[in-house]
């Protein structure tokens, strides 16, 4: 291992959150230098483990320049925002502040410091519905505000890399679950709205039961289908897409996915042979903005990144998921 000073630097954006911590271990793993920039306010400061937290806002200019310069990074990760659809139609407002504000503040930051390699965390809510499997090159028609805040800052994204000459990768994931093999970290919310968590607390005690949002779609059992990607599995894609050959200017988009669809039903199942107990479950109304259906072709960022999705079937998703919930005390 080199010494400190001399490895790579990378300022992980949300590096305190679930998969920006998870990248975190993968860039350490990977010998860079991770240094988090996070305000705390849905992250953990526990999750800090494999480099230096700087606490503050991606709309803070000044304290972003400030981080980049005095840690002589190479490349920004930016993951911070906010990210549950749900919430996305109740304030709209606030999403379009951190997503798009936010990012302009880590591109203008990055001007200023001369950092020219961005990896954004983006979002398969770029696409919407009416296909079985989306590529890149599929429509993009959010069905959500969050989705629309993604989109938007993926082209604000592809201006500054034209105009300003950097290079930026979009990564486009469709669902983030696990948590890592080792118990080190997981996913922990102060409101929890990913599927896998709360079918986990539904059957572990934790929680209510678990509301299953309508099971009249146009899918095998009814209920909606998603491509669930292993936490680890995307934090080495970002890795990969750091250190990826890009020319300067460009801003390619990039799918992360396993190119399986699961439905909800499957995953209750999954939940309740991991746990042998049942899963309580009660279906309610479609909730607004959900797709049917969700599955990538990942095949670009296969051959661009050199990157498989390699620990992404949904009985090891939910093995990690759920150690990571017992350990917790659910």
């Amino acid at each position: 291992m080199a010494p400190q000073d001399a490895q790579p630097a990378v300022l992980i954006t949300g590096g305190a959150g679930y998969v920006g911590a998870h990248a975190a271990k993968a860039f350490a793993e990977a010998g860079w230098r991770p240094v988090v920039f996070d305000n705390l306010s849905v992250g953990h400061r526990a999750a800090v483990q494999w480099g230096p937290l700087v606490q503050g806002d991606v709309r803070d200019r000044c304290a972003l320049r400030e981080a980049m310069t005095t840690h002589q990074v190479s490349a920004v990760v930016h993951f911070a925002g906010a990210s549950e659809v749900g919430r996305s139609w109740r304030d709209p407002a606030d999403f379009w502040a951190q997503n798009l504000e936010g990012t302009a503040g880590v591109l203008d930051a990055m001007r200023a410091s001369e950092v020219r390699r961005l990896v954004f965390s983006s979002s398969a809510a770029v696409y919407g519905d009416g296909a079985e499997v989306f590529a890149e090159t599929s429509p993009t028609q959010p069905l959500n505000p969050y989705g629309e805040t993604k989109l938007a800052a993926e082209r604000m994204i592809a201006a500054y890399a034209r105009a300003y000459g950097l290079s930026a990768l979009c990564l486009r994931y469709f669902n983030a679950a696990g948590a890592d093999p080792g118990g080190r970290i997981g996913e922990s919310r102060p409101a929890e709205t990913h599927l896998i968590p709360l079918a986990l607390s539904a059957a572990l005690g934790g929680s209510p039961p678990l509301a299953v949002f309508g099971d009249d779609y146009a899918t095998p059992d009814g209920t909606c289908v998603r491509d669930y990607v292993h936490v680890d599995d995307l934090a080495e894609a970002h890795v990969a897409a750091v250190a990826s050959p890009l020319d300067t200017g460009a801003c390619l988009p990039l799918n992360l996915g396993s190119g399986r669809g699961v439905s909800v039903r499957e995953v209750i199942g999954t939940v309740a042979r991991e746990l042998g107990r049942p899963v309580p479950h009660r279906v309610q109304a479609r909730r607004a903005g959900d797709p049917a259906r969700l599955v990538a072709d990942a095949r670009r960022a296969n051959d661009v990144l050199r990157w498989r999705a390699r620990r992404s079937d949904i009985t090891t998703i939910v093995r990690h998921a759920a150690a990571w919930a017992l350990r917790r005390g659910y």
